[in-house]
């Protein structure tokens, strides 16, 4: 099985495209990531799937001359989830941007105390445990 190599190379900066953009910080940047990496799994499992032939028809094609029907089915079906997908992310976007009127992703505030505890657990000894005052917002510590 031979590959078309403009497929591969196109398959790949999808996909790099796609991770770079999916790991923004904003919604829209994470959507589009997520649509260009769907589409680059899809070229993927066509580029497998093997090389075009007559139509999957019972007595219509010679014997082997057949395209498989089962990696346009895996796309059809790709295709239609990634649209679900995206119709979520963009209503989440919306949702946040009236919200906030920014579609920025701030870090969250628990996820913060949890690193700075385990920071702290790290740089004490090991026969007294540290607290960390949640309702600190200076990010002080009381021990």
């Amino acid at each position: 099985m031979s590959a078309n190599l403009t497929l591969v190379v196109l398959i790949g900066l999808l996909g790099a495209t796609g991770v770079n953009l999916l790991l923004r910080r904003t919604l829209t940047k994470m959507l589009i990531g997520t649509i260009l990496l769907g589409n680059a799994v899809n070229l993927l499992i066509l580029a497998a799937g093997g090389p075009s032939g007559a139509p999957p028809i019972v007595g219509a094609a010679e014997e082997g001359r057949a395209a498989d029907p089962l990696a346009q089915a895996m796309i059809l079906t790709a295709i239609v989830i990634s649209l679900g997908v995206a119709a979520f992310v963009l209503a989440l976007a919306y949702r946040s941007y009236r919200l906030q009127t920014d579609e920025d992703v701030d870090d969250d505030a628990e996820d913060e105390i949890v690193a700075l505890r385990a920071e702290i657990e790290d740089s004490e000894p090991d026969d007294q445990p540290a607290r960390v005052d949640v309702g600190d917002t200076e990010g002080q510590l009381r021990t």
